[in-house]
């Protein structure tokens, strides 16, 4: 049986969700367990003060190093809304294609996200919109012109961490061709080794040729690397491609592991072994605490087995402790920009976003569908099911 000292190391590799806006007792026996990261979502978020006021309550509760991470891409997928600049759709500032436009954005949501003890934003979009019938990506992306999608991509992860707040760039090796959604399915690209190289990397090269601090990956299989494992639980995809091809040499994180790509086609334990070992150093899972502890308990089952590598085992838990030395703040860092407005002249947001509507082409600028909004009608199936079991 593993240690508890193992069990804790597995949870190192853990990010979670959880339900409400106040810390509660399922958040804090995963705290407890030692996850490194707490993810929130629209049903954590009330107002600004009141996000402030959850984010210091976790971190003081955890007494340790630990990240706040939160979808505030823009356009339809923006967690913050009450008290927090409205952003535009990616596509919109694709139109315009002005990478210092897209840093100073960058630079003002890094500045609202740190002001209430946001560590970690899962943004920028780095998926090329080639697909106009992708259910999931479309005005989240950038542009269908990779060149545009990497350097604009670049500018806006450039602004946030100027602001203290660590980008993510997402979903690796790239999710905008794609004609299924994975939440909700298993996507498949057949496309050449060629075309991903022409399209589909080259703002993930670019990311990380900029050195940027984390990339997520897509629970997509591609058939020309892998034509049996989607790339969170590929190691040809992330440490062949991602690390040695491009040699990206920031933290993985991966996708959310309740999502159906992977809960129904292969579930969560397997996802999580052959994660580890294919390179993903940090997990998403943002719904269930038992998906969560079981998650722990076979990681570490498995790394004391030596179904886990060692190797691989020790370096995500080192990169994960280097990347929240580098970028988790501590708890009376919340809320501690709230009453003091930035000097910073990119903080001025209605010129910036006047300045983005007078420029983007209109049609850019529309609104659409939250496509995670999905997982609250997976979730009720799920729940109905044990139910009736």
């Amino acid at each position: 049986m593993p240690t508890p000292e193992r069990k804790r190391e597995a949870a190192t590799l853990l990010t979670v969700g959880f339900h409400g806006r106040e810390l509660c007792d399922p958040l804090r026996r995963l705290l407890d367990c030692g996850v490194s990261g707490v993810v929130l979502f629209s049903r954590n978020i009330g107002t600004s003060h009141e996000v402030a006021q959850l984010i210091r309550s976790i971190k003081e509760y955890a007494g340790r190093p630990l990240y706040i991470g939160v979808d505030q891409e823009g356009g339809v997928v923006q967690r913050l809304r009450d008290g927090f600049t409205r952003i535009p759709p990616m596509r919109a500032l694709g139109t315009i294609d002005d990478t210092v436009l897209v840093e100073r954005l960058g630079r003002l949501v890094g500045k609202e996200l740190r002001a209430v003890g946001v560590d970690v934003n899962y943004a920028p979009v780095l998926d090329v919109d080639t697909n106009p019938n992708n259910p999931v990506i479309g005005s989240r992306s950038f542009s269908r012109d990779p060149e545009v999608v990497g350097r604009l991509g670049v500018a806006f992860g450039r602004g946030l961490q100027a602001m203290g707040v660590a980008a993510c760039g997402k979903h690796f090796p790239g999710h905008g061709d794609t004609a299924q959604d994975s939440h909700c399915d298993l996507p498949r690209l057949s496309h050449t080794m060629e075309r991903l190289r022409a399209v589909e990397l080259v703002p993930f090269r670019a990311f990380a040729e900029a050195e940027l601090a984390s990339v997520m990956t897509a629970h997509v299989l591609f058939e020309a690397v892998d034509s049996e494992h989607p790339a969170t639980m590929s190691q040809e995809v992330l440490t062949g491609v991602l690390r040695q091809e491009i040699g990206y040499q920031g933290l993985v994180v991966s996708d959310d592991l309740e999502m159906k790509a992977i809960a129904d086609h292969y579930g969560q334990e397997q996802a999580a072994i052959l994660g580890v070992n294919a390179g993903v150093d940090n997990f998403l899972c943002c719904h269930t605490e038992d998906v969560a502890h079981s998650f722990i308990d076979t990681v570490a089952r498995a790394a004391h087995e030596g179904v886990i590598l060692q190797r691989r085992f020790v370096e995500a838990q080192g990169r994960m402790a280097r990347f929240l030395d580098d970028w988790a703040r501590p708890a009376s860092s919340a809320a501690a920009l709230l009453e003091a407005p930035g000097e910073d002249d990119s903080y001025d947001a209605s010129e910036l976003l006047e300045e983005i509507v007078r420029r983007a082409d209109p049609s850019s600028l529309g609104t659409g569908r939250d496509p995670t909004e999905a997982m609250k009608h997976i979730l009720e199936e799920r729940m109905q099911k044990q139910a009736q079991q």
